[in-house]
């Protein structure tokens, strides 16, 4: 498409030269568009609106984001090197509790 010209020009310049005996090869060559824009062009007099893409899914992740937060703030307060490690002190269960959003009984 030209610059500073609309989608509308560019369909009517294609209807005109093809009532003026234009193949529908030469007006793909002239316009440099595909065939299926030009039978576009020559069958409806205005183009097809824009189709909307389909929203974006949820992440994986939403769930989750209570505890990746919990987990961060608690970084917050950690010592450089001990930040994003599993504290040893803690048993197995209270970890698989911790990894589950239950909340810990100290």
């Amino acid at each position: 498409m030209l610059p500073g010209q609309s989608k509308v020009g560019l369909y009517a310049a294609l209807r005109r030269d093809s009532r003026d005996g234009m193949s529908n090869r030469a007006l793909q060559c002239k316009y440099h568009f595909t065939w299926s824009t030009v039978n576009k062009a020559l069958t409806s007099a205005w183009p097809q609106p824009r189709t909307t893409t389909a929203s974006a899914r949820p992440s994986k992740l939403d769930p989750f984001t209570p505890l990746i937060d919990e987990i961060l703030l608690i970084d917050l307060a950690a010592t450089r090197k001990q930040r994003h490690t599993v504290t040893p002190d803690l048993p197995p269960s209270d970890r698989r509790a911790l990894v589950r959003g239950v909340a810990l009984t100290t």
